[in-house]
């Protein structure tokens, strides 16, 4: 009864409505006295509750003393709750004022439901092209989205990590980011829609879903400019795979470690080799 209750108050009722509602639906055609018995609440609220869901137009009320109340079937309530939203629905969208402004602010979304449902619809909004940057955790979640983006004629180019599959007709660049990431940190994703709107997020790694939302120059330009390294890459090893990694080492480790480990290789080198000598 607690989850019919809960989903009758989603709905726009009240608890003391949604409980109305449940007795009339259980036991058929009943006088406010019984209502308010069986409830164990007081009769001037269970009237005031009756008399609600009649101007509501979900339950009716008979002539004569006492007054009889009866729900109408669920069936109906539900329709008539659905045509109601659909015309509050379209009169909002004709009448709300419309603002044409940028999000330039940073905008944060966290759980794994709330994120993955607002790049669904920032997908769905998208009107010439997105460019992503996706785990094949996260890709198989976006599959339909990306999938309907494309079949609207939307350009789609992802750079992949991990074994994802994605639908014919999508631009796909396998990525060469090592699986320990994954591990370490979490699946970092990015999204860039009609390089407008910047989406940045994690998942996994033991950590709360979270990502963030910006059309703020500086983040579209900077996803931007990370995808079209991404792509230059992926064309590069593709074409001269076995030469890069023998002259720069896997995924051009010894580029990257000549810049970030604390003493560049060269001279670890030269140490190595005095300490040989002595």
């Amino acid at each position: 009864m607690d989850e019919v209750l809960q989903h009758l108050k989603h709905l726009g009722f009240t608890e003391l409505e949604a409980k109305c509602l449940h007795v009339l639906a259980e036991c058929g055609t009943q006088t406010g006295y019984e209502i308010a018995k069986r409830l164990g609440v007081s009769r001037s609220n269970v009237y005031s509750a009756l008399q609600k869901l009649a101007e509501k137009g979900v339950v009716l009320t008979s002539h004569g003393e006492p007054t009889h109340y009866q729900s109408l079937p669920i069936e109906e309530i539900g329709d008539k709750i659905e045509s109601d939203l659909q015309a509050s629905i379209r009169y909002v969208k004709s009448h709300m004022p419309k603002q044409d402004t940028e999000r330039t602010e940073y905008f944060s979304v966290e759980g794994d439901a709330k994120v993955i449902e607002r790049i669904r619809n920032e997908l769905k909004k998208a009107r010439e092209e997105a460019l992503g940057d996706l785990w094949s955790e996260e890709a198989e979640l976006l599959k339909a989205e990306l999938r309907h983006a494309q079949e609207q004629g939307i350009r789609i180019l992802v750079s992949t990590v991990g074994e994802a599959v994605l639908p014919d007709g999508i631009h796909q660049f396998p990525h060469g980011r090592e699986e320990a990431w994954q591990e370490r940190n979490g699946r970092k994703f990015t999204l860039l829609v009609d390089r407008k709107l910047a989406i940045i997020g994690t998942r996994g790694g033991g950590e709360p879903t979270k990502a963030m939302l910006t059309e703020h120059p500086a983040m579209v330009e900077l996803l931007l400019n990370n995808f079209f390294h991404d792509i230059v890459l992926h064309e590069l090893h593709r074409d001269m795979g076995a030469k890069l990694d023998e002259k720069y080492g896997k995924n051009f480790k010894k580029v990257i470690q000549k810049y970030t480990e604390s003493r560049p290789m060269e001279e670890k080198s030269t140490e190595g080799k005095r300490r040989k000598k002595k």
